[in-house]
């Protein structure tokens, strides 16, 4: 794992990006050659190397907005084939749209329909290198866990379920009289000193997990570890690094006040404003067809009988109120008997609105409350005050989400389903104070570019 503007990116992710775009760039070429074997090529090698760079940068784009770079993606998620069928059909119409408006850099269809079949069976064949290499044992990250009780037992299964599993626990080694709940023979035996026991087992690096945060640690052993080499974390940092959360279970207050990160400022509030409205003013360009077709399928649904958009009091930066805006998806009476959470096919939805909410829609004319300032384009839901001062008292440090505004897409929407409880609301939390804590337009930039998958997938919605 690398930090790239405090966010942490997979290495060898990164890696097969870059693979991957060379063999984009190549494809194009091969293409062209093909496609011009008996006759003489009208391009020149400066017309093919500006269409061959504008065809990988396209195609990797379009890879990474569809979650074929993303680290946690598990298997039941993965679908390979339809994520690339769908990425190649939007860097398609993209290319196209190019070369339309900008006919200097135009490239004939046959060329570009060799490029496709080549830049095809190319992420086919990588795609089964990568992950025959990145999942050999001798290549995976080995970690040593310093604890052997319920926090030990829960990071044992966190890897399972990816499609890269980028380390393996190797062993975990239990504190004196810590009550034990991992697997007994995954126990290692703390017959030798801890940096004999790295050396012995080859490991690479050492999580701090035990159950009672005041139990004594063998300092000096994991300081000589520590001056060997080896990296040393905590598990706060661990489930941070590779699970792109902040644990409530394990965070405490003087984590967070001693942690990097949280920082605040005029200019980064300057910059992410900046960056606010361009993105929605740029969005409000392209999705103006689309809204104003959805607020004429609301208005022929419903008639004078609701509105086309819905207002509703949400909670903002620093606890202030305001209304969110939104096309109307539900019945006009569906709040008759108070606030509650959407449900798995509610009733109260409209044929329209089940369209739009699946497809996120109803949430484009949030565009209008970032450019007044309610919103940003990213940051955490913004949820209602009657579900928020319960939140306040139930789930620590839940107020913290608040000191940023709410945005429009978010790493928990990326990241976890729709919320329907308040257990979904905590474990959304973790995301929202990962965002809080790591916030970079870098950042920004990258859960903006993977919101195209969570509206394609139609992840979250209900």
């Amino acid at each position: 794992m690398i930090r790239i503007f405090r966010h942490y990116i997979s290495r060898a992710y990164l890696w097969l990006l870059l693979i991957e775009f060379c063999m984009f760039f190549a494809a194009m070429y091969f293409g062209s050659n093909v496609r011009f074997l008996s006759v003489e090529s009208w391009y020149t090698k400066q017309d093919i190397t500006a269409a061959s760079i504008i065809f990988s940068s396209v195609m990797s784009l379009s890879c990474l907005g569809l979650g074929l770079y993303r680290r946690t993606l598990n298997r039941d998620d993965y679908n390979l084939l339809a994520r690339t069928y769908v990425s190649f059909g939007i860097a398609i119409f993209t290319v196209v749209t190019i070369y339309y408006l900008i006919p200097e850099f135009y490239i004939a269809r046959s060329v570009l329909v060799y490029a496709f079949i080549f830049a095809f069976a190319g992420i086919i064949i990588t795609r089964f290198l990568f992950y025959k290499i990145v999942n050999h044992e001798r290549l995976k990250r080995r970690f040593l866990v310093i604890g052997g009780g319920k926090k030990a037992l829960e990071l044992s299964t966190i890897n399972d379920t990816l499609i890269n599993r980028g380390f393996t626990i190797v062993g975990f080694l239990p504190l004196p009289d810590e009550i034990t709940a991992v697997n007994p023979s995954h126990i290692i035996s703390y017959d030798k000193k801890i940096i004999a026991i790295a050396e012995d087992y080859k490991i690479d690096e050492i999580v701090i997990a035990q159950d009672d945060i005041n139990q004594e640690l063998p300092m000096e052993e994991l300081l000589d570890c520590k001056m060997s080499g080896l990296t040393i974390m905590n598990i706060v940092e661990f489930y941070e690094r590779e699970q792109g959360i902040i644990s409530l279970e394990n965070v405490s207050p003087s984590w967070l006040i001693f942690c990097d990160g949280f920082a605040q400022g005029d200019l980064r509030a300057l910059e992410k404003r900046f960056f606010d409205v361009f993105a929605s003013l740029m969005l409000l360009s392209v999705a103006w067809p689309v809204m104003l077709l959805t607020a004429s399928a609301i208005f022929l649904e419903s008639g004078f009988k609701g509105p086309i958009l819905y207002r509703q009091v949400r909670v903002s930066e620093k606890n202030k109120n305001f209304e969110v805006l939104k096309f109307r998806s539900m019945k006009p009476d569906a709040e008759k008997n108070g606030a509650q959470w959407a449900q798995q096919n509610d009733n109260r939805i409209t044929r329209v609105g089940r369209f739009i909410r699946k497809s996120r829609i109803d949430e484009l004319p949030q565009i209008f409350n970032v450019l007044r300032g309610n919103m940003s384009f990213v940051g955490p839901r913004p949820e209602r005050p009657e579900f928020v001062e319960g939140f306040n008292k139930s789930i620590p440090y839940y107020k913290e989400r608040h000191r940023v505004k709410p945005g429009i897409t978010g790493w928990a929407q990326l990241c976890y389903p729709y919320g329907a409880d308040e257990n979904d609301a905590k474990q959304k939390l973790q995301y929202d104070l990962y965002y809080v804590k790591n916030y970079s337009l870098f950042l920004d930039f990258s859960i903006m570019l993977n919101t195209v998958e969570v509206i394609l997938w139609g992840k979250g919605a209900r």
